[in-house]
């Protein structure tokens, strides 16, 4: 081997100067936490992880990946549940069950990119759906907006402004007087008028919450997320302290009553009832909890935890059953949620999760794929011919384009893609966090590039005509290894560079995120994409 530099050496071996023996699998055990042996799921559609057992049990989370801040509705026999959709759009996807365990979506409700969006509150009120949802524009501050539908499915009505600025983390209560609030971050809540679109009086401060003890490891104290409850002659306000990241025992769920939504609010003697006491537990930060009645009138939790060892998948929802004590109070009786739990009693399992492979002929735009941090026109860049969606460039790399993503739920896992370019054109695929953070290799019709740590390795460019390639990027449990074909999928090129990505998400780069995958399309010509196949993987896949 001739004597090359570490620079040199790493483009030699790029662009195939120098040729090293790969063998047929990925060698040894990739990178894993030591949490103990990985729990047993049921495998769902493409292999997906499946909390129903099939056995009268599950197991955590009931709704994998991305999907923080659960706010559930129990409206008769069903349920529904949205979560913040951050800068996703479309947004808000409403999944149902029937369960509590199995979740599948069924429609989207925000299409109108409104920047930035956090924890919302779904409520139905004289038979007409709500949600209040918190929205933040580049450069302006939070309010308040709600929109409504009378049909859970849509159509949903456009945003209306509620001017409630600096506001966050909306829970929607009718009160003891009849009338309508909304308690938010603080604790404070604001009257609503009967119609729920408009404020009715000043915003006030509701709550103090109960403090945990000054020697506690968490982020901050940080009250937020308040949802409430009426149940007999108590008004329960159900919020979170401690800190939403940060450190794994930070974030908690406490509970305070009152026979008033206006107070006083009389503090749970088992505070907090949700918390992660170890980072050697198996779900972080568990915390933002609704407290809902299951189908046979027993009583769980839903809140959302990060999966130790799987930051990058986000916040995920977990189910936890509870009890409640012969004074009143809820108490929780999940124990260790890496385990099987009882079901919910009663109820016909419904519908659970979707296929996240599409041959494109139809439009799933908001369920599956959404652009992060679209402008207002980023949907005249999507045009879907046959089965295929040509997508339009923009900008001149990931780093100052929209990509189309799709969130994902496995802790490893497959994906593939072909891709045409026309014109002027380039395209890859990701895995995106945010602009600040990516990895993923593009095509141009003469070059492929390689990006990691955000920006292009320009060294590890590899001259190659490229206009039609499948791709194909496999993620075992945050070992990232690329392929390529150039003959659709019969024969494959092993990228020589692999990349381990465990340390993308919040606590490095902000946002609340999560690492999914991404198709970027940029320059002056046109992207068209076609076959996307995802699978769920255990163990070392073949190459």
């Amino acid at each position: 081997m001739p004597d090359l530099g570490r620079r040199d050496l790493f483009k030699a071996l790029a662009t195939g100067a120098i040729a090293i023996p790969l063998a047929r699998t990925i060698h040894s055990d990739p990178v894993r936490p030591c949490v103990g042996p990985e729990p047993h799921w049921a495998k769902g559609i493409e292999d997906q992880r499946k909390a129903d057992l099939g056995d009268g049990t599950y197991i955590n989370p009931v709704v994998a990946g991305d999907h923080p801040d659960p706010t559930v509705l129990k409206d008769g026999d069903d349920y529904y549940m949205t979560f913040s959709p951050f800068f996703a759009s479309p947004g808000l996807v409403i999944w149902h069950s029937t369960d509590l365990v199995n979740w599948a979506p069924i429609g989207t409700a925000l299409h109108k990119p409104m920047g930035t969006v956090w924890a919302v509150d779904l409520c139905k009120y004289k038979n007409r759906y709500y949600i209040y949802l918190p929205a933040q524009q580049a450069g302006g501050d939070w309010s308040i907006h709600v929109i409504w539908a009378d049909d859970i499915r849509g159509p949903w009505s456009e945003p209306v402004d509620l001017d409630i600025a600096g506001c966050i983390d909306p829970g929607h209560v009718v009160g003891e007087d009849g009338r309508r609030y909304l308690f938010v971050n603080g604790i404070r809540m604001i009257r609503l008028t009967d119609d729920g679109l408009a404020t009715d009086g000043p915003l006030q401060h509701a709550y103090t919450p109960w403090q945990y003890p000054k020697d506690w490891i968490v982020e901050d104290f940080a009250p937020e997320g308040p949802k409430l409850l009426r149940r007999a002659d108590w008004f329960y306000l159900v919020s979170a302290v401690g800190g939403t990241a940060g450190p794994p025992t930070g974030h908690m769920v406490i509970v305070a009553r009152s026979k008033s939504v206006h107070g006083p609010w009389e503090n749970c003697p088992h505070n907090p009832i949700v918390r992660t006491r170890s980072a050697a537990e198996p779900w972080w930060s568990r915390g933002h909890a609704t407290l809902v009645e299951g189908p046979a009138g027993d009583w769980w939790m839903i809140y959302h935890g990060y999966e130790n060892g799987f930051r990058t998948l986000g916040r995920q929802t977990l189910l936890e059953p509870m009890a409640w004590t012969a004074d009143g109070w809820p108490r929780a009786t999940g124990g260790d949620l890496s385990r099987p739990l009882r079901k919910p009693a009663g109820g016909s399992a419904s519908a659970d999760g979707m296929a996240l492979s599409d041959d494109f002929s139809s439009n799933r735009f908001g369920t599956l794929w959404s652009f992060h941090r679209p402008r207002p026109y980023e949907m005249q860049r999507a045009r879907y011919t046959g089965k295929a969606l040509e997508f339009r460039g923009f900008g001149s790399s990931p780093a100052d384009s929209a990509p189309l993503v799709c969130s994902v739920g496995d802790r490893a896992y497959v994906a593939e893609i072909t891709f045409e370019l026309s014109g002027d054109a380039e395209g890859g695929l990701l895995l995106f966090y945010n602009h600040k953070a990516f990895v993923g290799v593009g095509f141009t019709p003469d070059t492929i590039k390689t990006f990691e740590y955000a920006q292009e390795l320009d060294w590890a460019r590899i001259a190659k005509k490229s206009r039609h390639v499948r791709v194909r990027v496999t993620n075992d449990h945050n070992v990232v290894t690329y392929a390529y074909s150039h003959d659709d999928g019969r024969s494959w090129q092993l990228h020589t560079i692999r990349m381990e990505v465990s340390g993308i998400h919040h606590n490095v780069f902000g946002d609340f995120l999560c690492l999914k995958l991404g198709i970027y399309s940029a320059g002056s010509g046109t992207l068209r994409l076609s076959d996307f196949r995802y699978h769920a993987i255990a163990g070392n896949p073949l190459i």
